[in-house]
C-alpha cells in the first residue's frame, strides 16, 4: 500500500485531517507520522482549544484523546528509527529535520505538508515527493472517486458530536472552500451524481 507522512499541519485543521484519514480508512493509502508530529499536534490542538474557550485542563485532555484516537486507528503509522538520520538532510529549517527522516524510515512516496518550501528539491531523498494537501487528496481521490465518498460519508456519520450534523454536501463546500480542494471535490460530485 502507498505510504504517505502527514507533517502536523495538515493534520491540525479537523476537517481536513478527517477527511485524510478517513481515505486511509477506506484503504487507499497508509498514514505515517513521527512522535514529534504527534506531540506537535497535541500542543497545537489544546491551544486551539484554550483559544476556543476551553479550560486548559479541559483542552489538554481533548486533545491527548484525539492522539490516543489517532495511534489506536492507525497502529502501524508511528515511526520509529528516524532519529540517527535527523539532522542529516540540510533543511532550511532544522525543526523540519524528523519528517524527512521518519519518511524515509518508513519508505514514503510523500510528505504531505502545507510548507513545501521548507523541503527544497535535492534535500529530500528522490524517491519521496512533497505535497500540499489538496494535491495530495487529489492524486488519492483521483484513484478511486467513489470509494473516496466512503470517506466523505464516514465524516457525515461522525458528525453532530458537537453541533448539528453535516450534510455530504456541506463538507464538500468546507474542503473546497476552507481548504482549497476544488479539484477534490469536483472529482466527488461528478463520482456522487
Amino acid at each position: 500500500m502507498f505510504t504517505a507522512l502527514l507533517d502536523t499541519c495538515v493534520l491540525w485543521p479537523s476537517l481536513q485531517r478527517d477527511f485524510l484519514l478517513s481515505l486511509a480508512v477506506e484503504g487507499m493509502y497508509r498514514p505515517v507520522w513521527s512522535s514529534v508530529i504527534l506531540e506537535e499536534l497535541e500542543y497545537e490542538e489544546a491551544a486551539k482549544l484554550i483559544s476556543r474557550g476551553e479550560t486548559e485542563d479541559a483542552a489538554r485532555g481533548r486533545a491527548r484523546r484525539l492522539i490516543d484516537v489517532m495511534a489506536g486507528a492507525f497502529t502501524d503509522a508511528l515511526v520509529s528509527g528516524w532519529e540517527p538520520l535527523e539532522g542529516t538532510y540540510g533543511l532550511p529549517d532544522p525543526n523540519d529535520e524528523h519528517v524527512v527522516a521518519a519518511a524515509f524510515v518508513a519508505n514514503a512516496g510523500v510528505i504531505v505538508t502545507h510548507n513545501v518550501k521548507d523541503f527544497p528539491c535535492g534535500k529530500v531523498p528522490g524517491h519521496i515527493e512533497v505535497l500540499e494537501p489538496h494535491e495530495f487528496a487529489f492524486n488519492t481521490v483521483a484513484l478511486s472517486p467513489t470509494r473516496a465518498l466512503g470517506a466523505v460519508d464516514a465524516i457525515v456519520d461522525r458528525s453532530g458530536r458537537r453541533g448539528g450534523p453535516l450534510t455530504v454536501s456541506a463538507i464538500l463546500d468546507k474542503l473546497e472552500t476552507r481548504y482549497g480542494m476544488e479539484r477534490v471535490v469536483e472529482l466527488l460530485r461528478q463520482a456522487s451524481a
